[in-house]
């Protein structure tokens, strides 16, 4: 699932709030009912968006109808993402808050399992046939460091360059744009800036208030392309530090801002930027390319709030090029989201059942489609239908060959904030380049004890 920031500064304590008042409401932790499991889900804070709710409500009458005598109660937690990690683990600490079943970001997942908040799935996976069906890498992205695996991925997502064919008509650039390095990104922004007037060129997420979507969606679809292993090295399983592709990725990102090729710093640093970005910019041909992900057509589809039905005529989908071309030629980053059972949930084995209503071909492969998401079983993404779905589809599933995965362990959180630090300050000026990636190795160093090698 994307990182999505969806709120303004103002709200966000009433989002916490609301999340809080939600979770008040749950009655109690979730062995209070045996019959009954309580499921807790992010939900969107742009209103108009509800394609989790809507999906899960099916999901809900499905399990309610085959398990006669069995309620699922959903918990939804509204807020951006930084407050749904936090109010999700406050929740894990306690019997009487935790549900049975939860929402975890693959990228947080591990530093859960290590505080002991999830429960390990293996007794439920080894005598679940559908479990087969997962594709490897999507498997992996649950394990950890001890074997066993916490969790059920219900899709991954891959990333790449959206860009406005009217804006590149406009500005002389080829309607079947496909840069083959960076410089190609950077020359063509520079050419809608100079051509195109009023628009912004190039969108590259950047800051803290963006969160993990300026690590991933910004920085790591850069550093990805500089060189193999650019924040950890799983030879020494240290974090890597003093690399000449942190800065290089850096100096991209400074040179995006610095040139006025990107949106207006208040506004790259706006945490519902994102927001605006796949509502009214894009739709609105006032954005050149933008860098971004698979799942952006969720919002535009019919019913979804953004109607946008045009948008695959208006669009041409490139992927990101690696920094000189090397091979394989294109960058992408992958995450995703899975259903995990809390340690300290009351009705473990009830919650496994619903993960298994949620996961069969049928209902996987609907999630996926509304949810405009990367199918993470063989058999999903092997049937024409998926593919034939939406326009971008086959795109964004061809770059799961060559793309990578955050390195998922406790410390990442850390690591990803210190980025998010390190890509601002070179956004807003307020640091050089060596600067700043000088005092992301500093912050890489005390969160992993030292554990760290230079490149």
């Amino acid at each position: 699932m994307p990182v999505r920031p969806t709120t303004t500064p103002v709200l966000l304590a009433a989002a916490t709030l609301l999340a809080a008042g939600t979770l008040t409401a749950c009655g109690g932790g979730s062995g209070d009912d045996p019959d009954t499991v309580k499921v807790s889900f992010k939900q969107s804070t742009d209103n108009q968006i509800r394609v989790m709710d809507t999906y899960l409500a099916d999901i809900k009458k499905q399990f309610e109808k085959e398990h006669p005598g069995k309620k699922v109660e959903l918990v939804p937690i509204k807020a951006p993402d930084s407050e749904y990690y936090t109010k999700l683990q406050q929740m894990l600490r306690s019997p009487k808050t935790a549900p049975d079943l939860v929402y975890e970001d693959t990228f947080l997942i591990n530093s859960d399992i290590t505080s002991g908040y999830l429960k390990p799935l293996d007794p439920y996976l080894d005598k679940w046939q559908d479990w087969d069906q997962f594709i490897d890498t999507a498997k992996t992205a649950a394990k950890a460091d001890d074997g066993k695996t916490y969790g059920v991925p219900d899709g991954t997502d891959t990333r790449g360059l959206w860009y406005s064919k009217a804006i590149f008509k406009k500005a002389g650039l080829p309607a079947s744009w496909q840069p083959k390095d960076w410089d190609e990104v950077l020359d063509a922004a520079r050419t809608i800036k100079k051509k195109v007037p009023g628009v912004t060129p190039l969108n590259v997420y950047t800051g803290k208030p963006a969160g993990e979507a300026a690590s991933m969606q910004g920085f790591q679809m850069l550093a990805y392309g500089t060189g193999t292993d650019p924040l950890y090295d799983p030879k020494s399983k240290k974090w890597v530090t003093g690399s000449e592709g942190f800065k290089d990725s850096l100096s991209f990102v400074e040179t995006v801002y610095k040139e006025k090729l990107g949106p207006d710093v208040s506004d790259a640093l706006d945490p519902n930027f994102a927001t605006r970005v796949r509502g009214e910019l894009l739709p609105k041909d006032k954005l050149g390319i933008n860098l971004d992900g698979s799942w952006l057509p969720q919002d535009w589809g019919k019913g979804a709030g953004h109607e946008w039905p045009e948008w695959s005529d208006k669009l041409g989908l490139a992927p990101m090029p690696t920094q000189h071309g090397e091979a394989p030629g294109k960058v992408s980053m992958s995450g995703g989201w899975t259903w995990a059972v809390p340690a300290k949930a009351g009705n473990p084995d009830l919650a496994f059942d619903f993960i298994k209503t949620m996961q069969t071909k049928a209902n996987a492969k609907k999630w996926y489609i509304a949810n405009s998401g990367i199918a993470v079983r063989k058999d999903v993404a092997a049937d024409p239908s998926y593919i034939k779905a939406q326009p971008g589809l086959k795109f964004f599933t061809d770059l799961v060959a060559t793309t990578h995965y955050r390195p998922a362990y406790p410390a990442y959180p850390k690591v990803s904030t210190a980025i998010q630090e390190a890509m601002e300050s070179v956004t807003t000026g307020d640091a050089s380049v060596e600067k700043a990636a000088s005092g992301y190795d500093e912050e890489v160093s005390a969160a992993t004890d030292g554990a760290v090698t230079k490149k």
